[in-house]
């Protein structure tokens, strides 16, 4: 788009007086910040609005992404670069005496989601709006989002997350498009007009109100639209009660509304929260397919056309409640039969898997489900009937695997079950991980539905995690191969006719050295930790499980730390070991593991004798913009699940993407990043997929052996109980019980000698720059694969066939 730095400045100073009333000495950063953000709505919103038109008059088929999270990050200068304007933005600014990074400050976090399921929405979003694909998301408006944190004596404490304290600019409110969604209460069946119809009645009613917020393609005027739903009762408040001194119970309606959009992931540990996790799914769901319903039908196409101009896609398990939802409209409001809106339903919705871990195959017992969503239920029973009616005449298969395979079985409604009979498409979202569930998890679906299954390895957005959160690398990677890459990431390959450039080598360290020094300046500044930036900025940042293995990288940082002890003077390039990710509430062992690894900081830090050869910090309150500065200044990307656990991964491209090397298991998507860069330019280690499960199903492991037999790990695990690390012996007891006799289920000890071996090996190539510069270029240059853009043009190619640049 086209605006001269003069029409800038004038249109922003107009702005602030009539959108803050101020003048510019008079405003604050967010005064300041409010009015760059109207200036850019009103460029968003005619395309908006445009886009919305187009889509309608050119009858394009469009597709809505389902997820319980939407990870975004602050969208201020993200709009900028997709607008095109950030550099008229930045000068004009820096005229008027302001610093656009000092007004993105203002902006917080979008407190929409935890980690890469919200984060991989996000970037999807993005990647759909940029190659014109008609795509919007649904979520939910979340309150406090998910939780601040706070490390408190080492331990993590979580705090509300209130990222609507000020406003969201970005949003609107879209009161007039409010749906009612019910809860509760009881199904009368009655047979009317040679047809039998469904009331529901003595429900509870929640309003579910959208808000809408644009979603910026990159330099091509295209915007589609994120909606999140938020709840409100439908009576605020009963007005005898409150006139009758009952004041708490005059608002109980509204409270049990509000706390539906309260806070993502509500802990599930006790049967309130199981309740509140389950509402929530289904009202977003129920809002979101009402409206979609709504939105359609005002086109004037055919109901029974549906599925062509219409795909709707779940995320994960979350959002499956779509599949029952979408019959009930069609069948109870829509008046079609029921073989006739199940092929509609069927070829309207797909289905994502993100793991096979236990926690995301979400199973809820049925008289929870039955009674909080009787009309629901009835349909799912109907829907298993059938599909077990299926499996019997049609594939002969035995009681055993019918009852895997059902629906409702063992008293749970399952919700992966529901999801792969009610959609076309299930994918995986790496190679290794789609080969899993096709061979082992989902077998049985896979023998009779192979049509449906098919692999969709995630991706990243470049233009946020590389464009945006790394100047320096882009204007360099411009500098040299042109800005085609910013169109089309694939020609990042272009680099590698400079990978023996020692010029540019030379270049591309200086710009990580410059990363490094901005973000040792923000360690020192909140933590007090003096950072050598000649260290090896080891990066190990995600959300913090068992299976992503913290305690097998804290666990090698203790080693190192005893071997420092007994030779101070050893001849190892100093390293910097950084942590940050948050543990779920409820999650008793990974906020022990945040603990331990604290504990481990503190110890190591404040410990003259090993001449700061290493370092440890665990930043607190892991997101979106804190990622921003620690990837692009990261020299080692840990990546070292338990090989099968880890679906697929993107941290692992970002940091690809900015030149770190990776170390790092055989696992999900390092499988396709080693294929692609080649073996020499990441530091493979520990058990392949075989071997894991070989090694699980024999029951021959035994952790204990390892622990008796390799003094390292003795001491290192001895450590844990002995008193060295903390007075309180019981403090880690919980871990080394786990490793010790819970038999290491996450293999932890089984991966440590070659995980050690693999950090030797870093070592020796970090040393020499030319090499470690070369690997890094390399890294950056096949980093286009992984662009999210890639992974839209194959599913919009592959499974929603839809339209796109």
């Amino acid at each position: 788009m086209n605006i001269t730095k003069s029409e800038f400045k004038e249109k922003y100073l107009k702005l602030l007086q009539t959108v803050r009333g101020k003048n510019i000495n008079d405003a604050t950063k967010l005064d300041k910040y409010l009015a760059l953000c109207s200036l850019v709505k009103e460029y968003i919103y005619t395309n908006w609005v445009k886009t919305n038109e187009e889509y309608i008059k050119e009858g394009k088929k469009q597709v809505h992404y389902f997820s319980m999270e939407f990870l975004m990050g602050k969208l201020l200068v993200s709009n900028l670069i997709n607008l095109g304007i950030k550099d008229i933005c930045e000068r004009g600014l820096s005229e008027l005496g302001i610093n656009l990074s000092e007004i993105e400050e203002v902006e917080v976090d979008m407190g929409l989601g935890n980690g890469g399921l919200g984060r991989l929405a996000a970037c999807f979003l993005d990647s759909m709006a940029s190659i014109d694909v008609p795509g919007h998301g649904c979520g939910i408006r979340y309150n406090y989002g998910l939780f601040k944190q706070r490390i408190v004596d080492g331990y993590q404490v979580e705090c509300p997350d209130n990222w609507l304290e000020n406003e969201n600019i970005w949003e609107i409110k879209r009161k007039d498009e409010s749906v009612e969604v019910k809860f509760y209460g009881n199904v009368i069946m009655k047979y009317e007009n040679n047809r039998l119809s469904f009331v529901h009645e003595n429900y509870e009613s929640v309003i579910a109100t959208p808000y809408d917020i644009p979603i910026v393609g990159y330099h091509n005027s295209r915007v589609n639209t994120l909606r999140l739903w938020s709840a409100s009762a439908e009576d605020e408040f009963d007005y005898e009660l409150f006139s009758s001194g009952e004041y708490v119970k005059a608002f109980e309606n509204k409270h049990k509304a509000d706390a539906i959009c309260n806070l993502l992931y509500p802990n599930d540990n006790c049967e309130q929260g199981r309740i509140l996790r389950l509402k929530q799914e289904y009202f977003f769901v129920c809002a979101g397919i009402k409206s979609i319903v709504r939105n359609y039908k005002k086109t004037g196409n055919s109901i029974y056309d549906f599925s062509k101009y219409v795909s709707i896609h779940i995320n994960d398990t979350h959002p499956a409640l779509a599949v029952p939802e979408l019959m009930r409209v069609l069948v109870d409001e829509e008046n079609l039969d029921w073989d006739e809106a199940w092929e509609i339903t069927k070829n309207t919705i797909s289905y994502t898997n993100h793991t096979i871990m236990s926690e995301a195959l979400e199973k809820w017992n049925v008289e929870l489900f039955q009674s909080l969503l009787p009309r629901i239920y009835m349909i799912v029973e109907e829907i298993n009937r059938r599909f077990c009616k299926e499996l019997i005449e049609n594939h002969h298969l035995d009681q055993n695997k019918i009852r895997n395979m059902s629906i409702i079985s063992d008293n749970l409604v399952k919700m992966a079950n529901l999801a792969i009979v009610g959609s076309y498409s299930v994918n995986g979202v790496a190679q290794l991980h789609t080969e899993i569930l096709k061979k082992k998890e989902l077998n049985d679906f896979y023998s009779i539905y192979p049509y449906k299954f098919n692999n969709k390895t995630n991706g990243i957005t470049h233009r946020r995690w590389l464009l945006k959160c790394n100047p320096l690398l882009s204007e360099l990677i411009t500098e040299t191969i042109g800005s085609e890459w910013i169109y089309d990431p694939m020609r990042l390959i272009d680099l590698l006719k400079y990978k023996d450039d020692k010029s540019l080598q030379e270049r591309i360290y200086n710009i990580k050295r410059k990363n490094k020094d901005n973000l040792a300046r923000i360690i020192k500044d909140k933590y007090s930790i003096d950072i050598d930036t000649d260290s090896i900025f080891d990066v190990h940042i995600k959300r913090i499980h068992e299976y992503k293995r913290q305690t097998l990288n804290i666990f090698h940082v203790m080693y190192l730390y005893n071997i420092l002890l007994e030779n101070p003077n050893l001849d190892i390039t100093p390293r910097t070991f950084i942590f940050s990710g948050k543990a779920a509430p409820g999650y008793y062992m990974a906020k022990k593991i945040i603990k331990l690894i604290n504990s481990v900081a503190y110890k190591i830090n404040n410990d003259k004798r090993i001449k700061d050869k290493i370092k440890v910090v665990f930043m607190e309150n892991y997101g979106v913009s804190l990622a921003e500065n620690i990837i692009p200044a990261s020299n080692v990307s840990e990546q070292i699940s338990t090989t099968t656990k880890e679906a697929s991964g993107t941290g692992n491209m970002k940091f690809m993407m900015n030149g770190a090397i990776t170390i790092a298991t055989l696992d999900g998507a390092n499988i396709e990043i080693a294929k692609a860069i080649g073996e020499e330019n990441i530091v493979l280690f520990g058990l392949k997929a075989k071997e894991f499960y070989e090694l699980s199903n024999s029951g021959k492991y035994n952790s204990k052996d390892i622990y008796n037999n390799d003094i390292r790990i003795n001491k290192v695990i001895s450590s844990l109980i002995d008193g060295s690390l903390v007075d309180d012996r019981n403090e880690f007891y919980s871990i080394y019980d786990s490793v010790l006799y819970g038999n290491d289920p996450y293999f932890v000890l089984k991966d440590f000698e070659a995980y050690s071996k693999a950090h030797q090996q870093i070592d020796v190539l970090y040393k020499n720059q030319s090499k470690w510069s070369e690997m890094s270029l390399v890294n950056i240059a096949h980093s286009g694969i992984f662009s999210s853009d890639n992974t839209i043009y194959e599913y919009a190619k592959g499974i929603w066939n839809v339209d796109h640049s």
